[in-house]
């Protein structure tokens, strides 16, 4: 009997160290950007593949990498007053056609797989009088000028 308990945890330490590896090797993976949409003037789609997990890990990312976006993909592009508003999209299964679905679809690219499905990792947005905002899973958060970051209570949001 006792043999089997020991069989028992050794699969059970097994699992637990695959299970963080996989983690680990998942969160070590650099972001690759797959390609970036332009709808409108301060709008922009970017589809990714290996997006952060958490909220954390997502703003820090966009912390960190906003001026390389800037220089190599002119991301964002805002408005003449400053605004603008990014999404990055979880690329998944790739392009494919709009059939019966409510995926997102882009109308400058004319091949028919043209559309994602609409799975949205984090956005980022900006204005003149709110500053900025992202967005994520679990809520949203706002940069304040003195470069912290705070999440926002609903309640606090709606008044």
């Amino acid at each position: 009997m006792a043999g089997k308990g020991i069989k028992i945890i050794i699969a059970l330490y097994l699992l637990g160290g695959c299970l963080v590896g996989y983690t680990l090797w998942s969160s070590l993976r650099p972001v690759e950007i797959v390609a970036i949409h332009n709808r409108s003037s301060g709008f922009s789609d970017v589809l990714v593949r290996n997006f952060p997990f958490t909220d954390k890990g997502k703003i820090n990312w966009w912390l960190k990498n906003k001026d390389t976006l800037k220089d190599k993909y002119n991301i964002p592009a805002p408005e003449s007053d400053g605004s603008f508003n990014i999404t990055f999209w979880l690329f998944g299964e790739g392009y494919m056609e709009e059939g019966k679905h409510d995926r997102l679809c882009f109308d400058e690219m004319k091949s028919k797989e043209n559309c994602i499905e609409k799975d949205a990792a984090f956005s980022v947005s900006n204005s003149i009088n709110l500053g900025t905002f992202f967005t994520v899973y679990d809520g949203k958060y706002q940069l304040k000028k003195n470069g912290s970051i705070v999440k926002l209570d609903n309640k606090l949001e709606a008044k």
